[in-house]
């Protein structure tokens, strides 16, 4: 006889409810249907959810405004001009960019060897990267890379003449 394939099962909640473990091996479908019971109802877990995701979209809109707030004031103290492109890619890029200089510091200059002097130069050469989505593309980047991005970005590492001409 084969093993079932539905299982009613009672769970936490205190609802029943039967359960098509089709999808599962027949020897996973025992434990699978115990550790249902162990939770609520699909109705319930839903239910659930629904205040989690207004709490979770409240909390994430709480954190935007922070890092926005941060974000504008590091550009105010650093004098970084204002950034090109849409709204909301101009909000983004600023944010990426407070956080990848911000770190490309501390790990070249606090943390590693870079000296302050030297710094500077980096500073001003990302200054005059002002496209938003330059600093959207970067956002995953080590910190470390910075110097090697921005002088990328900023043509000196580029040949004058195109060689694919």
């Amino acid at each position: 006889m084969p093993v079932q394939t539905t299982w009613t099962v009672d769970h936490a909640c205190g609802h029943s409810a039967a359960n098509d473990l089709s999808h599962k091996s027949a020897d996973e479908r025992s434990g699978f249907a115990r550790w249902l019971a162990t939770r609520g109802c699909g109705d319930c877990w839903r239910a659930a959810r629904a205040g989690d995701d207004a709490d979770k979209g409240a909390w994430l809109e709480a954190r935007r405004a922070a890092e926005r707030e941060a974000a504008d004031a590091w550009t105010q103290r650093y004098a970084m001009p204002p950034l090109e492109g849409t709204e909301r890619a101009v909000a983004w890029g600023t944010r990426c960019r407070h956080i990848l200089v911000s770190a490309a510091y501390t790990a070249l200059v606090v943390e590693g060897e870079l000296a302050e002097d030297d710094w500077q130069g980096v500073e001003e050469a990302a200054r005059t990267v002002t496209r938003a989505g330059w600093w959207i593309d970067q956002r995953d980047s080590a910190p470390d890379d910075l110097p090697e991005l921005v002088e990328a970005a900023t043509g000196r590492d580029r040949p004058s003449e195109n060689p694919f001409r």
